[in-house]
């Protein structure tokens, strides 16, 4: 006799449950492969030596990745890259102990100064041309009427002595921005970040450094753009500025 059953004694319900459980256990498996390619593989905390895989949840295979208008391929992970070198020292002999900076604090790359070894060329937009450049190159990009523009201001640093004058504004093409400002500290003209500065009617704050460091900050090989490394090392340096430009920094408030 018919009993109506289509599928007899498979249960459609828990197939489908299986399918599920079974594809979510191997979503989290490809992705805990795949988010280990930039930055890995691992290095020892104590020693800087290269940390085995640590099995297949560990080890991605390399992959490579074609780079937009010819900037060429990349490879990850990459376990022949050069090692990165500090200007510091541990503090204890323990996994996780603080540095201590040794010599030219903005030359450590340690703390608010870290940076990464980004690419040596600019940060492109949709058409392939630098994103970030002197405003005078983007006539259709100028200062709102109701903002003071800063250009000509004297710039102060977190010691209250002049640093220098606003000569020129960088600008995100992409996302009309201003990012930098350049600043010419009598001889030398810098980009100091944008979201670093408050700007007031009479005078530009930088509190970060102080006057006298900004003549060590970096400034661009090419004039009228910066590379992403660049970029690393400019924001690194003044972030330095927030933790080691003054010993009443070092400590704790409370």
């Amino acid at each position: 006799m018919n009993s109506g059953n289509i599928v007899g004694t498979i249960d459609a319900a828990q197939i489908a449950m299986i399918t599920f459980i079974g594809f979510f256990i191997a979503l989290v498996f490809w992705l805990r492969r795949e988010d280990r390619r930039e930055g890995y593989p691992l290095e020892d905390a104590l020693t800087g030596r290269l940390s085995p895989e640590g099995g297949p949840l560990s080890a991605a295979a390399p992959k490579t990745f074609i780079l937009p208008f010819g900037k060429g391929k990349v490879t990850v992970p990459n376990v022949n890259r050069d090692p990165f070198e500090i200007n510091a020292k541990r503090r204890e002999n323990f996994g996780g102990a603080p540095f201590t900076p040794e010599g030219d604090v903005f030359a450590a790359g340690v703390g608010p100064g870290s940076y990464a070894d980004r690419a040596k060329w600019p940060d492109i937009d949709a058409h392939g041309n630098p994103r970030i450049v002197p405003m005078g190159l983007v006539p259709e990009i100028t200062v709102a009427t109701a903002s003071t523009d800063p250009r000509g201001l004297p710039v102060y640093g977190a010691d209250g002595l002049k640093a220098g004058v606003v000569t020129d504004l960088w600008v995100d093409r992409a996302e009309h921005m201003v990012r930098y400002l350049a600043v010419d500290t009598g001889g030398k003209t810098v980009l100091a970040p944008m979201p670093m500065a408050v700007v007031r009617k009479n005078a530009v704050i930088i509190s970060a450094i102080n006057a006298a460091d900004f003549a060590g900050a970096p400034f661009p090989a090419n004039p009228g753009e910066i590379t992403r490394y660049e970029e690393e090392r400019t924001v690194a340096y003044f972030g330095t500025g927030y933790l080691y430009a003054n010993a009443d920094r070092l400590e704790p408030l409370m």
